[in-house]
């Protein structure tokens, strides 16, 4: 899934920056009011893009079409604002986010993982922002995973180093005309009843499981932190994620999602070029019906609703521990602005337009299928009745009810995805790992990354 990484950004800079002197007769993005000028180092109001030509210089993932969408609707409304974006695959944007923010730094940027950024003075502090703005008002759940302690030590409190686009969440579509040849009437409500469905397809040579495993990126994370949300609560893989002392991945919940995830490896249930596939083929593959599940996220939720109309569904991850609680990957689709960003300040009045203007929120939902980040009063753009993107926003609400939101196994530091998950998971494919061997390898890794835990 990897690929090289672009010497040179798409578009040319065209326009001067701002400094820290803002234009008082342009107010905040979406607001209508004009702001009083801000002077000195220190902001005194909430920052605009003023009304001079600005170009912000952004590095966004590769086959997500929100940002994009909601850069263009942005220049839509301010005029004087226009992009210069770079694209690469995640998996480069994580080996690269470091050398990319110290030696050519974007005003905006996908952020993979962010303790080791923080660590290095990468990243620009948000609370002078978030005061001004508002946003330490919102839920405070919607911005717990991009605070960091002093020294970016541990994740889930201290300042705000980050913000979100929406807040996205995984967990399995399914192609309905493909569940109807195999009698699967239903999303299935116990794990039971999933194996039941895949063993079905097999035995019916449909492929059970649509899923990538390729290049630097191992999407097999993806099943595994389901079935991980499955056998045990989400605490204590958020603690390892957010670096808590003494956390581990090893835990005999893990090992079952992780032996579970092998019996289905060697059942036969994913491709048998698994290893080779990337993130856009297995989407094109399941798109043209081949595959009845997918283990993936609600940005594809939009996508699906036009590709597979009426045809695609969503269910979250059967839970078999006794709580019943449903528990999923669901963490905001983050993004920060450099520590040099030469337009910091538009950065950040973008980041609020985001959270709080109409268009953007209504993009966010049909583009990205996903909740939007914001108060908790905003309104929801209305949502066509039958959809994915409906049952996506409504399974949101179930990981909030249940407070079973986890953040994403493979930000637990900056090399584990590339150096360990993905090498292990692929092994695991190719009978060269256990399930047991998988998990001892990527905590001994974890250890040395975070420096002793």
């Amino acid at each position: 899934m990897s690929r090289r990484v672009q010497s040179r950004w798409h578009r040319p800079v065209l326009a001067a920056v701002l400094g820290g002197t803002l234009a008082a007769a342009c107010g905040a993005p979406g607001s209508g009011e004009p702001q009083p000028q801000a002077t000195g180092s220190a902001l005194t109001a909430a920052p605009t893009c003023g009304t001079a030509p600005v170009t912000l210089k952004a590095y966004f993932e590769t086959g997500f079409p929100v940002p994009k969408s909601l850069t263009t609707e942005f220049t839509k409304q301010f005029p004087n604002v226009t992009w210069d974006i770079r694209e690469d695959q995640f998996a480069v944007i994580t080996q690269n986010a470091p050398r990319v923010l110290a030696d050519d730094p974007p005003d905006l940027m996908r952020l993979p993982q962010v303790s080791e950024l923080v660590k290095n003075n990468l990243l620009k502090n948000l609370d002078e922002y978030a005061k001004l703005f508002g946003w330490d008002q919102w839920p405070p759940s919607q911005l717990e995973q991009m605070r960091l302690a002093p020294g970016g030590a541990v994740r889930g409190e201290g300042s705000l180093y980050a913000m979100g686009l929406n807040f996205s969440m995984t967990g399995v579509f399914y192609n309905k005309k493909l569940a109807e040849q195999i009698g699967m009437a239903a999303a299935p409500a116990t794990l039971a009843e999933l194996d039941d469905a895949l063993a079905k397809a097999k035995e019916a040579g449909v492929t059970p499981i649509a899923q990538f495993n390729g290049g630097a990126t191992g999407g097999l994370a993806f099943p595994l932190q389901d079935l991980m949300a499955a056998y045990g609560p989400p605490g204590p893989v958020n603690d390892w994620i957010f670096q808590k002392p003494g956390s581990s991945i090893d835990t005999p919940a893990n090992l079952q999602a992780t032996q579970h995830l092998e019996r289905w490896i060697k059942a036969g249930y994913f491709w048998k070029d698994v290893n080779a596939v990337d993130y856009a083929t297995m989407m094109s593959r399941f798109i043209e019906g081949d595959g009845l599940f997918m283990f993936n996220g609600d940005w594809e939720s939009g996508n699906l609703d036009k590709q597979m109309a009426g045809n695609a569904g969503f269910f979250l991850m059967p839970p078999v521990r006794q709580d019943g609680a449903r528990a999923a990957m669901s963490a905001p689709l983050t993004f920060g602005i450099s520590a040099r960003a030469a337009n910091a300040d538009c950065a950040a009045a973008f980041l609020n337009w985001v959270a709080t203007n109409a268009e953007a929120r209504k993009i966010g939902v049909e583009v990205g299928g996903s909740h939007p980040m914001g108060p908790a009063d905003a309104p929801m753009p209305a949502i066509a009745p039958g959809t994915v993107t409906e049952s996506t926003l409504a399974a949101g609400a179930q990981i909030a009810k249940d407070n079973g939101a986890m953040d994403f196994i493979a930000n637990a530091t900056g090399a584990i995805y590339a150096k360990s998950w993905t090498p292990n998971l692929q092994k695991l494919v190719a009978g060269e790992q256990t399930p047991e061997g998988l998990l001892k390898s990527v905590q001994s890794d974890y250890v040395s990354q975070v420096g002793g835990n």
